[in-house]
């Protein structure tokens, strides 16, 4: 397992991450897999790094915090506080999120006390994202499996190592080139994201049969991507890790219909399940779940323009992620198995010299959205239709039934 474990840390830090000797690095980890973050911080010291910040959370501690303390004290605590973002952001750092779940964990905690709490957050690493949107600083999310987590899914005494092992199996690790296969996928996702640029789109209109009838416009100058980024600096890295989507920012302005979920969403340690977003002029007008629907209703109002939408992301029904039939309850994963959409800010890339431009102005401009959260859910179901309108209204099949049509292939 170790050994696996260190080719892991190898393929994020190289491949990944790009990182170059002498560059800083920022890892986020929760406390629970230090072991991995040792195995990180050796590699890492091979490459010649040698300024690392380790941002640790223990969910634990934090629910402890949540229920036991008002949000104005709450924000004297140290878990929440970003602005070390800022100062690696600055130092031109490498930003390694190791993201690992707690499903249920916070169903007991007030949703307006994780809504406020998530909010400040984000207000602290303002610098850090707005040098991320103008394509200037490595970053990639990954996935390190929790006893929680792992026992949530599997039910089994070696719940971890199995959950390992899936981890493992989906980013190829086992593979004698993982580099070379992960090369040639995001070659593939670049030439469907191509293919995509081509048409112009306006419009997608998606239905299916859950009740998802739905339909939003593009800006005139969008552009699909995969999630292999292009930095100023020339740099290419990859920041989801694995993926298997390409991607791109909606007219905020425009959705309108109705969406329903495909797979639940972990969502800040609370699980949110069978839900549906109605949307009219681009806001979302009502919503509802079976469950979490309060925690549901937060998200979607926690700050300015959290209710507009700021992504959207095609991912086949046959693909390795979907094929597996293992719900991950951790977002990273679940989305790169369904179609899906995103509440809240949009990508800068995902317009043409969009890096090189303002936020403020992509939003007034392009109806690019504006927002300090992003929050994807996934709606992509085994008979989800998706039809593209051209600039001069062509229909264009672009799913059928739950996969890409020919020509996207």
């Amino acid at each position: 397992m170790e050994e696996l474990m260190r080719k892991y840390a190898e393929v994020l830090l190289k491949t990944c991450l790009k990182i170059e000797k002498d560059q800083p690095l920022l890892i986020t980890y929760n406390i629970e897999r230090s072991d991995f973050v040792r195995i990180v911080t050796e590699e890492a010291y091979k490459l010649g790094v040698k300024d690392i910040y380790y941002d640790m959370s223990d969910p634990y501690i934090r629910k402890e915090a949540l229920k036991n303390l008002e949000v104005e004290e709450l924000k004297k605590l140290t878990f929440w506080n970003k602005e070390i973002w800022n100062v690696y952001a600055k130092k031109n750092a490498a930003f390694l999120m190791l993201a690992s779940e707690t499903p249920g964990l916070m169903k007991d905690v007030d949703p307006k006390k994780i809504s406020e709490m998530t909010k400040y957050a984000l207000s602290t690493r303002k610098e850090f994202d707005d040098l991320r949107d103008k394509s200037m600083i490595s970053w990639t999310i990954a996935a390190v499996p929790t006893k929680r987590w792992a026992d949530e899914l599997f039910k089994e005494e070696n719940s971890v190592e199995i959950l390992w092992n899936k981890i493992f199996d989906i980013c190829s690790i086992k593979e004698d080139d993982p580099v070379s296969i992960w090369n040639d996928k995001i070659d593939k996702l670049n030439r469907r994201a191509e293919k995509l640029n081509s048409y112009r789109f306006k419009t997608l209109i998606y239905k299916s049969s859950n009740g998802t009838d739905f339909k939003i416009k593009l800006p005139e100058k969008h552009l699909w991507a995969s999630g292999r980024e292009v930095l100023q600096n020339k740099k290419e890295v990859l920041v989801n890790f694995p993926t298997e989507e390409v991607f791109t920012s909606p007219d905020c302005r425009s959705a309108e219909g109705i969406v329903y979920s495909s797979k639940p969403l972990s969502y800040q340690g609370v699980i949110i399940n069978n839900f549906n977003i109605s949307f009219k002029e681009g806001k979302v007008i009502d919503c509802h779940a079976k469950e979490g629907e309060d925690t549901l209703k937060e998200l979607i109002n926690i700050c300015e323009n959290s209710d507009m939408l700021g992504e959207v992301a095609l991912v086949p029904n046959d693909s390795p992620i979907s094929n597996s039939n293992q719900v991950f309850l951790e977002t990273l994963y679940d989305e790169n198995a369904a179609c899906h959409l995103a509440l809240g800010d949009s990508f800068t890339e995902c317009i043409e010299n969009g890096p090189n431009m303002k936020k403020e102005d992509l939003f007034n401009n392009y109806n690019l959205n504006k927002c300090d959260s992003h929050t994807d859910f996934m709606i992509g179901t085994s008979d989800l239709n998706i039809t593209g309108i051209t600039q001069d209204n062509k229909e264009v099949p672009i799913f059928i039934n739950g996969n890409f049509t020919k020509d996207f292939e």
